[in-house]
């Protein structure tokens, strides 16, 4: 006799993802949904750019320094080379591991980023607290469709709360649900 699935048992499902796995997709953010999103994938080059060029810098900088001092000028500039592919390696693999873990909701309890991987940090910000919004466009991020979001709350510890590399829609409809629950808090 085999083992056959019940098809009318119900399998638990999980709203969280793991430090691994990826986000559940929500349609749009009018939704309300409370399943974490992430950023598009067209983020990804963005996200590696902002790390891998700032380590590559670094990296050359120092290398080509400790070359010159301990040998001399021609090793100082292939060990400036080395040191600024090695930053940049280093700097793709620290910019996707943002990526997967940089995600986002809203909910009836506010906008929520949780960011990380060893160190989780999870910021929400009640929607009575926000004060205002601002919507940025940068030069690469209007090349593809990406936008970030800066919600400034009341209080003076991290009075405002960011999320670079959202797609511009998502980042659009955030802004107006958050702006309309804004309008509406203070006609109340």
């Amino acid at each position: 006799m085999t083992d056959t699935p019940d098809p009318t048992a119900a399998e638990p499902t999980s709203t969280e993802p793991g430090p691994t796995s990826p986000a559940p997709a929500a349609t749009t953010a009018d939704t309300g949904s409370t399943a974490w999103q992430q950023l598009p994938s067209r983020a990804v080059l963005l996200c590696t750019i902002d790390v891998s060029v700032s380590l590559a810098v670094v990296f050359a900088i120092a290398g080509a320094i400790l070359g010159m001092l301990t040998i001399g000028s021609w090793v100082g500039i292939a060990s400036g080379l080395s040191g600024a592919l090695l930053g940049a390696g280093i700097g793709t693999w620290i910019g996707l591991r943002r990526y997967r873990n940089t995600l986002w909701r809203l909910d009836a309890h506010g906008f929520a980023v949780r960011r990380g991987v060893a160190w989780q940090r999870e910021t929400l910000v009640p929607l009575t607290r926000v004060q205002h919004l601002d919507l940025k466009h940068g030069p690469l991020q209007r090349l593809r469709g990406l936008a970030t979001l800066v919600v400034h709350t009341a209080g003076t510890r991290h009075n405002a709360v960011s999320i670079d590399h959202l797609d511009a829609q998502d980042a659009e409809r955030l802004r107006e649900r958050l702006g309309r629950q804004l309008d509406h808090d203070e006609d109340a």
